[in-house]
């Protein structure tokens, strides 16, 4: 057990270390410029407690394009491995026509971000959704008002994001509620485009709502502002953020892995199987005392009885913690086989899988490198399952409904 002790002591050190650590890089232009928004974050974020490591790239009237050609934003890009980098475009672009916007903008917020990721495989692409101006764009109709304008850029926004597997700082909508409830905030400054102080904060405080995924309300930095609208704007924007994270695409930084597992139980043997999210470390306490075991697949004889197992998973961009609780039957073999489905061979050496009528949810196929890999079968009249002979398989799994069946193949 000592060893699972110095393991759990591990993690928690590393977690703890990093658990309200980031660092950011802001790409974009004068909306971030303007009142130094990158360090408002950074020192709202000082003020709850966390720590921000920040850079920006801020160069007035940039579009995405404009980023995607200039060799200093890569420049910035591979400085440093970032938990996130911020991309926000010119404050129009992503408000135009979608044919304009797929051919102007996407390809370049696309290749902005595949060179993030690409530089850091544990990196996540964060945009600044903005807003729209104070009274819309006269360009054109659909966005002449600031409600059409600001709708179009919130679904501008989360359609890029979505096409290039990132999330949104969802700024626009934080800023449409307080002009809808809180009219006295101004939120612009004085061309009704860029933002005034008060909308500074506000973008303040959903990026930090955002990345920390954290509230912002009780922060002590006020950047010289009336405490009483500040604690309006974090509230705001705390609310906005939290109370629709997965809109939002937001992921914490420490939850870029993942892992889980399942147990088939085969008399007194248990064979497990591990799924990471990427390539991992994998050890296993199999709840019994027993020394740890390790690997994507152990397996473990048990006596009788209830356990609880953990399975303490970590890679490149963080770590996972399953616990799963098995229990291991008393009766007998024979018991166990004419009750749950099983698997057999048949006289002519086919894998068979007694199902006993149970309901077939899914059956999946790994190889041993534990890839998913096609798996033929036929379900038979009399209960039973045929699966063809495929030498890369190295355990099939079947769900069925509660109940889950794991044999190993080769």
């Amino acid at each position: 057990m000592k060893i699972i002790a110095s393991l759990l002591f591990a993690f928690v050190v590393q977690l703890s270390w990093t658990q309200d650590s980031i660092s950011v890089l802001f790409i974009g232009n004068s909306y971030l410029s303007v009142n130094n928004l990158p360090q408002m974050v950074q020192d709202l974020t000082l003020s709850l407690g966390d720590h921000m490591l920040m850079d920006s790239k801020m160069n007035g009237g940039f579009t995405f394009q404009s980023h995607a050609t200039d060799p200093a934003t890569y420049d910035k890009i591979h400085a440093k491995p970032w938990n996130f980098v911020i991309l926000q475009g010119q404050s129009q672009e992503p408000s135009f026509p979608y044919d304009q916007v797929n051919q102007q903008t996407l390809p370049f917020a696309k290749q902005l971000s595949d060179s993030v990721y690409a530089a850091n495989e544990c990196s996540q692409v964060n945009y600044y959704m903005t807003w729209g101006r104070q009274v819309g764009d006269p360009q054109w109709d659909s966005i002449n008002t600031f409600d059409k304008m600001n709708e179009r850029l919130r679904n501008a926004y989360l359609r890029i994001a979505d096409s290039t597997h990132a999330s949104v700082s969802p700024v626009g909508v934080a800023w449409k509620y307080v002009r809808d409830h809180y009219p006295a905030i101004n939120l612009y400054a004085g061309d009704g485009s860029h933002p005034s102080l008060e909308g500074s904060y506000l973008a303040a405080c959903t990026f930090y709502s955002s990345l920390f995924q954290k509230s912002a309300l009780g922060a002590t930095y006020t950047a010289g502002l009336d405490p009483q609208t500040c604690a309006i704007l974090q509230q705001v924007a705390s609310t906005i953020v939290l109370d629709s994270i997965p809109t939002w695409k937001l992921v914490h930084h420490d939850s870029l892995f993942h892992a889980s597992f399942l147990a088939g139980i085969n008399g007194y043997d248990v064979l497990f199987s591990a799924t990471t999210s990427s390539a991992g470390n994998l050890v296993w306490d199999f709840g019994d005392g027993s020394p740890v075991g390790f690997g994507q697949s152990p397996s473990h004889t048990y006596i009788p009885g209830t356990y609880t197992v953990t399975l303490f998973a970590s890679g490149a961009c963080g770590m996972d913690t399953v616990q799963q609780q098995i229990t291991v039957n008393t009766v007998s073999l024979d018991e166990i086989a004419t009750q749950y489905p099983y698997f057999y061979q048949n006289d002519n050496g086919n894998l068979i899988c007694q199902t006993n009528f149970f309901e077939v949810l899914n059956v999946e196929a790994l190889n041993l490198a534990g890839q998913q890999i096609p798996v033929f079968s036929s379900l038979n009249g009399d209960g039973t399952m045929s699966f063809q002979n495929n030498p890369d398989i190295f355990l099939i799994r079947i769900a069925f409904d509660h109940y889950v069946l794991i044999q190993r193949v080769h």
